[in-house]
């Protein structure tokens, strides 16, 4: 019998599958996902490439909210970094 080889994942295979991931997959509540996709935001990829100010201007999006949001992304393994001037994404770096 053949014997089917086990893929290991590399770190890029693991940062592509976290970035693929919906908004609804990282434990987001359903208010927080349905105010993100009526932004056309369905993906953890879609999330990191919002600013802030991005995500604050949606409605009924609010400081608690963006904690959240904060909070969901930690737990798959992304974290804030210290923003400076001229940065425009949510920042974050992946520890694996």
């Amino acid at each position: 019998m053949p014997r089917i080889p086990y893929k290991n994942l590399t770190q890029s295979d693991e940062m592509a599958e976290k970035l693929e991931m919906s908004t609804a997959e990282i434990g987001l509540s359903v208010r927080t996902t349905n105010c993100l996709e009526e932004k056309g935001i369905f993906t953890v990829h879609d999330l990191l490439n919002c600013t802030r100010s991005d995500l604050l201007s949606i409605s009924n999006f609010g400081e608690k909210t963006l904690e959240e949001v904060y909070r969901s992304l930690e737990k798959i393994g992304f974290f804030r970094t210290l923003q400076q001037s001229g940065q425009s994404s949510v920042e974050a770096s992946l520890r694996l």
